[in-house]
């Protein structure tokens, strides 16, 4: 694969860059890194693959940077890996379908949108959360706030990322209580952007994710709606550009990819304290509101089923009936599992 560079994506937010792309490396801690030769290089199967090199879209710094050089998962992998760390879905998307990364998690909205404006990705697996009763996202409203539930939100501004998980969290909160969009005032800000008409009182709520949800809390917010079914998910999805998806050899190595990030993941989520100091490290938080917000990170990665599917084209339904998209999107033709049939990386055997 040529090698690119993350253009700076303005459509629909921002790209935030950990400075340049980041090439993965191995654990700085001492002594072996757990996972250096969990996985099979597979140089003898796949020699091609020496030519090969792939960028990991990091989403809002979800440990997988830094969690690559701790556990060593890549150390012996035949090609190149490196990171670009983006702000939010949707930028993510639209990298992965311009080709400016090969793989990313986003939430669930993204993929609708990106699809809704014809990009060339496909959904390649799914993060299924291993705490699906914990709201990884919610609609939060200052201290001393009178709003008191979803249909309070009526005549509001609710400050949330256009295109993002937490955008199909407002959508489904006000429909469950018979409002739409029109009925509110969304105002469209990237996070940073908005926690500032958050804290400042431009806004009346905020629909945002966890840590910022976490942290706005512990400073005196309150939950008004939580990102839970049947309003919400809580599995977010991998995306790939469909480029290599279409060659037999690019997509096995893909596939490789793939399964050691999940193994990394996988090895993370029974190291707590380890995950919660890479969380820490790439978000910039204090290691305590890491540690808050480990139920939101800690996932298992699988297939893509055909329960998900049909709760994607409900919400793409959703969006399309509510105007936020203009384009009817159907989810079964950007899918395209790459993991085999029972995959979960929860049954992952990892060492501490």
């Amino acid at each position: 694969m040529r090698k690119r560079t993350v253009r700076l994506i303005g459509a629909a937010g921002s790209l935030a860059l950990a400075g340049t792309l980041a090439a993965c490396g191995s654990s700085s801690s001492g002594g072996a890194a757990p996972l250096s030769n969990a996985v099979a290089a597979g140089d003898a199967k796949h020699p091609e693959w020496s030519g090969y090199a792939f960028t990991i879209g990091d989403n809002g710094g979800d440990g997988s940077q830094e969690l690559a050089k701790i556990t060593g998962v890549f150390d012996n992998a035949p090609y190149k890996v490196k990171f670009a760390r983006f702000s939010y879905g949707p930028p993510l998307v639209q990298a992965a379908a311009s080709g400016d990364i090969d793989l990313g998690s986003v939430g669930d909205v993204p993929p609708i949108t990106g699809a809704a404006k014809e990009y060339g990705f496909k959904v390649v697996a799914v993060n299924r959360s291993l705490t699906p009763d914990q709201a990884v996202e919610n609609i939060i409203v200052p201290k001393g706030s009178k709003l008191r539930t979803a249909a309070d939100l009526k005549g509001k501004k609710i400050a949330v990322p256009q295109g993002s998980s937490a955008h199909g969290l407002v959508l489904n909160a006000l429909k469950s209580v018979g409002l739409t969009p029109k009925d509110a005032q969304l105002v469209f800000l990237d996070p940073a952007a908005a926690a500032t008409a958050f804290n400042t009182g431009k806004v009346d709520a905020w629909a945002i994710w966890n840590p910022q949800s976490a942290i706005a809390v512990k400073n005196g917010a309150r939950i008004l709606v939580k990102g839970l079914p049947p309003i919400d998910q809580t599995s977010s999805y991998y995306v790939a550009h469909d480029t290599w998806l279409k060659d037999k050899t690019k997509r096995a190595a893909l596939t490789d990819v793939l399964k050691r990030l999940s193994h990394a993941f996988a090895w993370a989520v029974k190291n707590p304290d380890r995950y919660a100091q890479a969380l820490s490290k790439e978000q910039g938080i204090p290691l305590t509101d890491a540690k808050a917000s480990l139920a939101a990170y800690s996932n298992r990665v699988t297939p893509v089923e055909q329960a998900d599917i049909a709760l994607e084209q409900k919400l793409a339904d959703a969006f399309l009936e509510a105007g936020q998209i203009t384009q009817k999107v159907d989810v079964k033709s950007i899918t395209d599992n790459i993991l085999p049939a029972g995959y979960d990386s929860s049954k992952l055997k990892v060492t501490s």
